[in-house]
């Protein structure tokens, strides 16, 4: 492949999975963030252009996943380097998305583990199915299936309990009429 075929190829690819990937990212950090780790990620795209398989969409959000993983590392280093520096208050998160998913289901998705959390997000936000969740986190898809089910439950305990729920249903039983 010439440069020529080479730069098509990945402006094809680019056009596919940058805005989805622009989702992806902007639903799990801050803006600034976000655009620092779509850069990385196209950068491992073009890099590892010729193996690239043909579900291109689930590989992006699994190489996406590994480098927000990474900036999140080196966000902390620099946080730890900072605190020995000086000792003060971290700023407030602040994330200003159109998007951004009703307060209850953030307290949800929070009380879960990360890894149901994440799943669950793949599911509904980035409307994958069990198999190229599978790919993403590169699991067996039966495996993607089951810890889907199983997130899925734990997170509809916790909307529910987030929700004022008791977390008790209301029964007639044992009442004599």
């Amino acid at each position: 492949m010439d440069a020529d075929q080479r730069r098509q190829s990945f402006e094809l690819l680019a056009d596919t999975v940058v805005e989805p990937l622009r989702r992806y990212l902007a639903r799990r950090t801050d803006p600034a963030t976000a655009e620092d780790v779509l850069a990385d990620v196209l950068l491992v795209l073009w890099r590892r252009l010729h193996t690239v398989p043909a579900q291109l969409l689930p590989y992006a959000y699994g190489v996406a996943h590994h480098c927000l993983a990474n900036a999140h590392r080196s966000a902390r280093r620099q946080q730890r380097v900072a605190a020995r520096i000086a000792v003060m208050d971290p700023p407030a998160a602040s994330r200003a998305h159109n998007d951004e998913p009703d307060e209850r289901v953030t307290a949800a998705l929070q009380s879960l583990r990360p890894a149901e959390a994440e799943l669950l997000r793949l599911w509904a936000w980035e409307e994958l199915g069990p198999s190229e969740i599978a790919a993403v986190l590169n699991i067996t898809a039966n495996a993607a299936a089951i810890r889907l089910h199983r997130a899925r439950e734990k997170f509809k305990e916790a909307i529910g309990k987030v929700s004022g729920g008791t977390g008790h249903e209301l029964t007639d039983e044992g009442t004599r009429l």
